[in-house]
């Protein structure tokens, strides 16, 4: 974080300081921000977020042990350490990063890229990381740091020789993100999808699209807005934004598109097109044909800042997966593996299983492992049965079906044709494991595919580390 005093820290967020004694109102601190005490080093700053289970008050103590030079509370700890006390450490926390942003924002230097969608956030971060790491200091989000304290999190890693901040910002409710605007002022803000990924959360589609709109709606004439043409919803926020807008996407009018696409085990291939009306052929590791819209998505960002298209494609070229339990190849003694159970939703859960489908090798044997969509409210039932049926229309050879809340999935699978144990559902992980350990066999392709909450990641885990089969 920059440097400043703890006067100044308790000024921005509206606290109170509480030296106890041990240090002065003047005295500086530059540590790293955290609320995990784990992860405090010497000279940092603890946040005590209280949270539903636990909390972050009763780590203090821990914080300080590994070098905490300053807490945010929400009330005064029996601590040796200078204090801040606040009424709510969340909100601090936020205006802390704003006030970090903005500080080095004025320095003159600083460009900032923002990004939401129902899906494909953390991939699209990732890919501008790669592609703003080869022109200067960049600061990006560690795995799906985006909501209220995770994006406030990322922009307190902001320092003065900082060029770029790529800012990953997700949702529960309408908002959350028009917050985050706030906070980050994005130059060049990003909208990937509007499905139905919480949409049980946000009460319906259209409630979404309004929520994914608050990326651009605040926007200013000498901004860029970032938008995904293939999807009516997010192209459409063209007129509700005061920023030029560049589109990326598949269809002919795009301005950023991609042409020759074609998927394989190893990755898609692909022909990248700019607005200049430079091209360059693309060989993308990261698998699932899907991702390439967030390749284009990123590589028009950059665009925007001037990236030459030539460090577009070697960034591009260069990442190998999307992200640890995205679309993440295992495996050993025969049977691969690809763990995509960080999260789902309808749109994701096609896109698997498509890949799944698609980069098959003629006569090989598919298997799906699936567990629950989390956050559909109302639409659960009816999104589970349309993957269900999709399994079926692709002919995965296998479908593994775990825990009651996927349940309807295998019900549908069934009705619509997979007799004699083509679909199978199971209660837990464990007998999951026990079952696919006896029916997979060498030269499989198997697809673990859930929510997070379903906590399939850890199967495919363990599937990845079988020795022989």
């Amino acid at each position: 974080m920059l440097s400043l005093t703890l006067t100044e820290i308790a000024t921005t967020v509206g606290g109170t300081l509480v030296t106890r004694g041990v240090a002065e109102p003047g005295t500086t601190v530059s540590g790293a921000v955290e609320t995990d005490s784990r992860e405090i080093a010497p000279g940092g700053i603890f946040v005590a977020k209280p949270g539903e289970v636990t909390d972050g008050h009763l780590f203090a103590p821990a914080a300080v042990e590994n070098g905490a030079a300053l807490l945010l509370v929400e009330r005064e700890l029996d601590l040796d350490v200078p204090q801040i006390v606040v009424p709510d450490v969340v909100l601090a926390l936020g205006a802390l990063a704003t006030e970090v942003v903005a500080r080095v924002r004025a320095l003159g230097r600083l460009k900032i890229l923002a990004v939401t969608g129902s899906n494909g956030k953390t991939t699209t971060k990732n890919l501008l990381r790669a592609i703003f790491s080869a022109v200067g200091e960049t600061v990006a989000p560690i795995a799906s740091f985006n909501n209220e304290v995770g994006a406030p999190l990322t922009m307190l890693k902001l320092t003065e020789s900082t060029r770029f901040l790529i800012a990953e910002m997700g949702a529960s409710a309408p908002g959350e993100i028009r917050r985050l605007v706030g906070m980050a002022k994005p130059d060049v803000g990003i909208v990937l999808t509007v499905g139905l990924a919480h949409a049980g959360e946000f009460g319906g589609i259209e409630t979404t699209l309004a929520t994914k709109t608050e990326m651009v709606a605040d926007l200013l004439p000498e901004d860029t807005a970032v938008l995904n043409r293939d999807d009516a919803r997010v192209a459409s926020m063209a007129d509700k934004t005061a920023a030029r807008v560049l589109f990326f996407g598949r269809d002919d009018s795009a301005d950023v598109r991609a042409t020759d696409v074609e998927a394989t085990a190893s990755g898609t291939t692909f022909t990248l097109h700019l607005p200049s009306g430079e091209s360059s052929p693309v060989t993308f590791r990261v698998l699932g044909e899907h991702h390439v819209t967030n390749a284009l998505a990123a590589t028009a960002a950059a665009t925007t800042l001037g990236v030459p298209l030539d460090t577009i494609v070697t960034a591009l070229e260069s990442v190998q997966r999307a992200e640890r339990w995205r679309m993440e190849i295992l495996g050993h003694g025969g049977v691969t593996v690809i763990n995509d159970a960080y999260n789902a939703s309808p749109d994701s859960m096609a896109a698997a299983l498509k890949t799944l489908a698609q980069i098959a090798a003629p006569g090989q044997r598919t298997v799906a492992v699936l567990g629950e969509m989390s956050e559909l409210g109302e639409f659960a039932e009816e999104e589970h049965d349309r993957v269900g049926l999709l399994a079926v229309r692709l002919n995965i050879s296998q479908i593994v079906v775990v825990g009651q809340g996927a349940r309807r999935l295998h019900l549908q699978a069934i009705a619509q044709g997979s007799w004699d144990g083509e679909s199978v559902f199971v209660e837990d992980q464990d007998e999951a494991f026990d079952l696919l350990r006896q029916r997979l066999r060498p030269g499989d392709l198997v697809l673990v595919k859930s929510s997070n909450s379903a906590g399939l990641r850890f199967l495919g885990d363990r599937l990845g580390e079988v020795d022989s089969w």
